[in-house]
């Protein structure tokens, strides 16, 4: 069977997939089991990568990757995220912990602050008893191996993050086609990771839901290539069927760089709807985690799938999610 192709992490002369599988589609997945054999079948098709997030479905991702994950832990490249959106050391050390556990491991290869979106994210990340503190006390503990962060709204905040100077391994935002020519990750922050040395991760290769593709401006193929061609270490992407996971196994394995004639007309064909349309999470709340809109004391989208989940995960109990409290 041909083999996914590794690329380097970086400059820590760590190799892993230039297919990565997405956790918060894991999630969707119809039932624990079928996660279960979504995991299997990627590792046997030579996926190393694996992204989640401490928050994602209220923990089921973790769960059901760490159970996913029993007897495999060694054959991956494991990361999560922490997900203070702004609040202090303490809390992100406390995520940590049960990050670990819901994963069922005693590390992570890589821990990322989660969704970078608010101007003032840098400044908290940054400040004394900040998160940026729990990173670096995690790594000299061992329990993590490389940290990063993420975020999907603005390249502007990623820039501002690595003016911080902290020492980040990994940057993960979204790049496809429309990026290129909106708002644009690639052109902003792509350039300034490969000066770094930072491995750059991409996601939303597919815009999130596959909005563009149902439309028919473009195939899932073009899409996934597209993304993969930019110089990044891995390409994450959401597989929530086995139907998934064979098609994007098959464009993995079958992986050839396009060329830049190929790159240009992709860009081409998708400018004219390069307005944010297809990239909902970077003009609207559709894709803003409630998490991050509490922290900094934004009103929620009741309708979003994410505060439904939040709000069924305290019925009842008396108790309001400790990870609102700042």
């Amino acid at each position: 069977m041909a083999q996914i192709p590794r690329r380097q992490f970086g400059k820590t002369g760590v190799e892993i997939s230039a297919l990565g599988l997405g956790g918060h589609h894991l999630g969707d997945a119809k039932d624990q089991k079928t996660a279960e054999q979504i995991v299997a079948r990627a590792i046997d098709g030579g996926v190393t990568f694996f992204d989640n997030c401490w928050e994602y479905h209220r923990g089921k991702s973790e769960i059901w990757m760490g159970g996913a994950l029993k007897g495999k832990r060694q054959q991956v490249f494991l990361m999560t995220k922490v997900c203070t959106h702004g609040r202090d050391k303490g809390l992100a050390l406390r995520m940590l912990e049960e990050s670990l556990n819901r994963l069922q491991t005693d590390h992570l290869d890589l821990w990322q602050i989660h969704g970078v979106a608010f101007e003032n994210d840098p400044e908290l990340f940054i400040r004394p008893n900040g998160a940026a503190e729990a990173l670096a006390r995690a790594k000299k503990d061992g329990k993590v191996r490389f940290t990063g962060f993420t975020g999907h709204k603005d390249p502007q905040i990623h820039l501002a993050m690595l003016k911080t100077g902290f020492p980040f391994d990994s940057v993960q935002m979204p790049l496809n086609p429309f990026d290129a020519t909106f708002r644009s990750f690639e052109t902003e922050v792509l350039p300034e990771l490969q000066r770094r040395g930072i491995a750059g991760l991409g996601m939303k290769p597919l815009g999130g839901a596959g909005p563009a593709i149902k439309a028919g401006v473009l195939s899932a193929e073009e899409s996934l290539r597209y993304a993969m061609s930019l110089p990044v270490a891995t390409t994450i992407t959401g597989m929530e069927t086995l139907d998934i996971v064979d098609q994007n196994l098959k464009i993995a394995q079958n992986f050839t760089a396009l060329g830049e004639v190929e790159m240009s007309s992709l860009r081409t064909r998708c400018q004219q709807f390069a307005d944010g349309r297809y990239e909902l999470y970077k003009v609207s709340l559709k894709y803003d985690n409630p998490e991050a809109r509490l922290a900094h004391s934004f009103p929620l989208d009741m309708q979003s799938k994410e505060v439904k989940e939040m709000m069924k995960s305290t019925e009842n109990t008396g108790k309001p999610f400790p990870a609102i409290s700042k």
